[in-house]
């Protein structure tokens, strides 16, 4: 990838480094005035093809090594996408924070746990607040999805006016938090916007997304329908989902538990930002062990098939506190996130394996999405009408679908960036001027590495193609001393194994044998020798290519 060009002050660039071609990690930037804002700064997940990986990171380094420009982060909203890299990259960034409260308060609590909240500056703005970073007027504005205070960002500088949606709905009814600030979006748009930066999520569904209000009665009916345990898996940031499930439950006869630990935190987070207060307290998990069977629902963690949720864990009869039988339900009220739809389909087949039900948005209407349908984004393109429409938050399929829509909506340019896209916001020349290195990081063993190291692709090669491990010993003279060691893992069933080796062993010598006395007398070339030949052999037989370590002693 070629070199950065040269940017000028007065150059208004977007620049996203995560966020683009997918959905997740979200990490973006503006420039102006010789000054980067940061816009958000999330994780995504990993998925089967990542052994032992949970969590990826965009890759910060452009903007690390222009921190002393950086004037602070902007956070939307509280989704872990958005806000789930702060307390692993803000040592490599030092900015200011600026967040509503509660988004404020989740952001708090990682920096908490991660042991570094007294070195940050963390500043709580109000719901539509305006305030000034460096060359940057920002307004926040008030939008629907599906957690509390979700912003829209509108951004004014030299360079022009920007509308940067987050993510975001038009919900009438949210359940929980305010109604999308319309007249705000209006008085914007009557004002001049130069782009819409937008979300992209949900641009392949016709119509409107639904409100969340249109729920309660729909799971009321559900639960009245069976007369055991019933449990319900939801986003934990959902909160507007928390309340439904709440107002469902009661009026079906019903007490509901939390069981997870990000459950507990979103709903005391909650609490302390004056959400949910309304409602009945939640019961413990050992609290619903004295409810009857069909007066409990247990709102649980694990709608993704995570393997460490408490789903999960119920779903293999693991969970220390909470048990389900045959008869109860469990019911999806999410969407599957692309990439997630393996583990959410094992969960599901030990559940059905057990004699449990389940119940997904393809059986009965348990969930709304909290982004924006076609029908929304024209609407959103009707108020805001920009001269340049930039895609985010979405694969490139999604993208490339947005890019049309808002060239249907009257939008004369729209744009579809990557991730690492230099774009020049500039009306009627718009366009991607360079391209910077990006990537995708982890956090392995507490410390954070490249997803493309080589430890973690020693680790998929592990998982795909086995391992062998070979011991060699050479005597005096240069000859192998006894038949080599071999120890073959995820290679061939145990009744295999001896014919294997054999083989192994058979060409072993004959390589070694068939080297130079000089080329012996070399350990590490005895030891690619071995390692070729027990390769050669695994590869005829089983067609992989395992992680091959071979030690060669001499005695």
């Amino acid at each position: 990838m070629s070199a950065a060009p040269k940017i000028t002050d007065e150059d208004f660039l977007f620049l996203p480094l995560g966020g683009s071609d997918e959905i997740g990690m979200n990490l973006n930037l503006y420039h102006y005035g010789g000054k980067w804002l940061m816009v958000d700064l999330g994780i995504s997940f990993g998925d089967d093809t990542m052994p032992g990986i949970d969590v990826l990171l965009p890759d910060p380094e452009f903007i690390e090594k222009r921190r002393k420009d950086l004037v602070g982060l902007v956070v939307t909203h509280g989704h872990e996408d958005h806000i789930g890299a702060i307390p692993h990259l803000w040592p490599r960034l030092r900015c200011p924070i600026y967040a509503t409260p509660f988004t404020a308060t989740l952001i708090r609590r990682k920096l908490v746990e991660a042991g570094i909240l007294e070195q940050v500056e963390l500043i709580e703005v109000d719901l539509s607040a305006n305030f000034v970073l460096g060359p940057f007027e920002l307004e926040l504005i008030t939008l629907t999805h599906s957690i509390p205070e979700s912003n829209g960002l509108v951004i004014r500088c030299g360079g022009g006016t920007v509308m940067h949606t987050g993510d975001w709905k038009f919900d009438p009814d949210p359940v929980i938090g305010q109604t999308s600030d319309i007249d705000a979006l209006r008085a914007v748009g009557d004002e001049g916007v130069l782009a819409l930066i937008g979300d992209s999520t949900n641009v392949l569904d016709p119509g409107r997304s639904g409100s969340e209000a249109s729920l309660t009665a729909s799971l009321a009916e559900l639960f009245r329908q069976h007369d055991q345990r019933i449990a319900i898996t939801c986003f934990a940031s959902n909160v507007g989902r928390l309340a439904n499930i709440s107002a469902a439950a009661a009026a079906a006869g019903r007490n509901v538990a939390l069981v997870g630990r990000s459950l507990w935190k979103m709903y005391e987070a909650s609490l302390q930002n004056g959400y949910l207060r309304d409602i009945p307290e939640f019961l413990s998990e050992k609290d619903a062990g004295f409810i009857p069977r069909d007066k409990l629902v247990l709102i649980c963690t694990g709608s993704q098939g995570e393997s460490r949720a408490a789903l999960a864990r119920i779903a293999e009869n693991a969970h220390p506190e909470i048990t389900l039988e045959r008869g109860d339900v469990v019911v999806f009220s999410s969407r599957e996130i692309p990439g997630n739809e393996t583990a959410i389909g094992r969960v599901q087949s030990r559940l059905v394996a057990r004699g449990i039900e389940v119940v997904t948005e393809r059986d009965h209407h348990v969930h709304v999405s909290g982004h924006p349908a076609r029908e929304e984004l024209v609407e959103m393109y009707q108020y805001i009408r920009p001269k340049i429409a930039v895609p985010v938050h979405g694969s490139p399929r999604h993208l490339e679908a947005h890019a049309r829509l808002a060239r249907e909506c009257q939008v004369p340019e729209a744009i579809v960036p990557g991730n690492g896209s230099l774009i020049r916001l500039e009306e009627g020349k718009v366009e991607i001027i360079g391209w910077v290195p990006t990537g995708a990081l982890t956090v392995d063993g507490g410390r954070i590495i490249p997803l493309e190291s080589s430890v973690i692709g020693d680790r998929r090669k592990m998982l795909f193609n086995g391992t062998v491990s070979a011991t060699v010993l050479m005597n005096a003279k240069d000859q192998i001393q006894g038949d080599p060691v071999l120890t073959f893992n995820g290679i061939a069933e145990e009744g295999e194994i001896d014919a294997l080796s054999d083989t192994a062993k058979d060409l072993i010598w004959e390589t070694v044998g068939a080297l130079g006395k000089k080329v012996r007398a070399k350990d590490d070339e005895v030891g690619e020798a071995v390692r070729w030949a027990i390769r050669r052999v695994v590869r005829a037989e089983y067609g992989k290519r395992p992680i091959t370590t071979v030690h060669v002693l001499r005695v």
